[in-house]
C-alpha cells in the first residue's frame, strides 16, 4: 500500500514559511495545514502569527484559530485534525502541504505517535492545581530530575507541557522519553521535509520587527478582547509566548517597554530550540526562504517518486 504524499515546511517562528507556503500552493494546487501548536488558538491570531484572511483566502487553510483559549491541544488531537485535513484536501484533489514549527507534531504525523496509556483525570487536575500553586518553573525542576531528556526540550513555563509529563510518568510510571523511544504503528504518510534556512543572529532582527508590527495591528486590543471571554492566565492559550508577556503588561505587571523586551527574549529562545530541534533532522532540505525555484525542484522530484511508488503499489 503507497503512503499519502505530504509536503512539510517547517523552521523557526518568523523564518518565512507563509510566503514559501502561498508559493508553493499556487504552483502545485497545494492546501496548507497548521503545524503550529499556537496558532490553533481561536482568540490570538495576530500574537500568534497566524495567517490573514487574506492570505487564507489564497488557498485553502486548515486547523487555524479553532480552539478556544481555556482549551488544550496534544499531539494526538493535532493528529487527528491534521488526518481531517489531508483527507479533505486530497478529496478536492489539491495537495496537503504541512507549515509551521512544532516539531513533535512534524515527527508524530511521518513517524507515528507514542501509544501512551489514558492517565487518570484526578491525577491531571492535580497536577494543575500544583502548576496553579507553585508555578510551571517549580514543576519544570522536578521533571528535570525525572526525564532530564525531555525537559530539556521543552520551555520552563510551558505549563501544559511540564504538567503532561508528570502526570504520564505518575499515571504509567514511565517517563514521556520512554513512551517516546517505544515502537510506533508506521505512519501512512510520506513526507518531504523542506526547512526555511536562517540563523538566529538574521532572525533576532526580524523578530523584533515583528512583534511592533503585531502590536501596531492591535495586539493589545485582541489581548483585551480575549481577556474579556476567558481571564485566567493559567489557561493554555494565555501560555503562548507573546500571548502570556501581553496578559502581564495588560494587568500591571510589566509595563509596555518590558513587555516587548520580555517577548523578544522569549521569542528569540523559542526560535533556538526550534533551530536545534529541526538540525537534528538530517531528512530536511534546507533552502532560503525566497528560493522558491530550488522549492519548486525539490517538491516536483518528491511527487514524481510518490507517484511511481503509487504505481508500484497497484494490482
Amino acid at each position: 500500500m503507497s503512503r499519502i504524499p505530504l509536503v512539510c515546511l517547517v523552521g523557526p517562528t518568523g523564518a518565512g514559511k507563509t510566503a514559501a507556503s502561498l508559493h508553493l500552493a499556487e504552483r502545485f494546487s497545494g492546501s496548507v495545514v497548521n503545524l503550529d501548536s499556537r496558532q490553533v488558538y481561536r482568540d490570538f491570531p495576530i500574537i500568534t502569527a497566524q495567517p490573514s484572511t487574506q492570505e487564507q483566502q489564497c488557498c485553502p487553510h486548515y486547523g487555524y484559530g479553532f480552539l478556544p483559549t481555556e482549551a488544550k491541544i496534544s499531539a494526538g488531537r493535532f493528529m487527528d485534525m491534521a488526518g481531517d485535513a489531508v483527507a479533505d484536501s486530497r478529496g478536492k484533489g489539491r495537495l496537503p502541504m504541512l507549515v509551521g514549527g512544532t516539531g513533535l507534531y512534524l515527527k508524530a504525523m511521518l513517524d507515528g505517535l507514542a501509544e501512551i496509556p489514558q492517565v487518570d483525570p484526578d491525577i491531571m487536575r492535580r497536577f494543575e492545581t500544583e502548576c496553579d500553586a507553585v508555578g510551571p518553573e517549580a514543576l519544570h525542576t522536578r521533571l528535570t530530575g525525572i526525564d532530564p531528556v525531555y525537559a530539556a526540550r521543552i520551555h520552563a513555563n510551558d505549563r501544559q507541557r511540564i504538567c503532561r509529563a508528570l502526570e504520564v510518568f505518575e499515571g504509567t510510571g514511565k517517563t514521556f522519553s520512554w513512551w517516546h523511544a517505544q515502537p510506533v504503528p508506521p505512519s501512512p504518510y510520506v513526507g518531504l521535509r523542506l526547512g526555511i534556512r536562517t540563523t538566529l543572529d538574521v532572525l533576532t532582527p526580524q523578530l523584533g520587527r515583528r512583534i511592533d508590527i503585531m502590536l501596531e495591528m492591535g495586539a493589545l486590543d485582541e489581548a483585551r478582547a480575549a481577556r474579556t471571554r476567558c481571564d485566567d492566565p493559567a489557561a493554555p492559550g494565555w501560555s503562548g509566548i507573546g500571548c502570556a508577556e501581553v496578559y502581564r503588561h495588560l494587568v500591571g505587571e510589566l509595563s509596555m517597554d518590558e513587555c516587548r523586551a520580555l517577548w523578544l527574549k522569549n521569542t528569540r529562545a523559542y526560535a533556538k530550540r526550534q533551530l536545534t530541534w529541526f538540525r537534528r533532522d538530517e531528512g530536511i532540505h534546507w533552502v532560503d526562504a525566497l528560493d522558491f525555484g530550488t522549492m519548486d525542484a525539490l517538491v516536483e522530484s518528491f511527487l514524481r517518486a510518490a507517484g511511481n511508488e503509487e504505481a508500484a503499489s497497484l494490482p
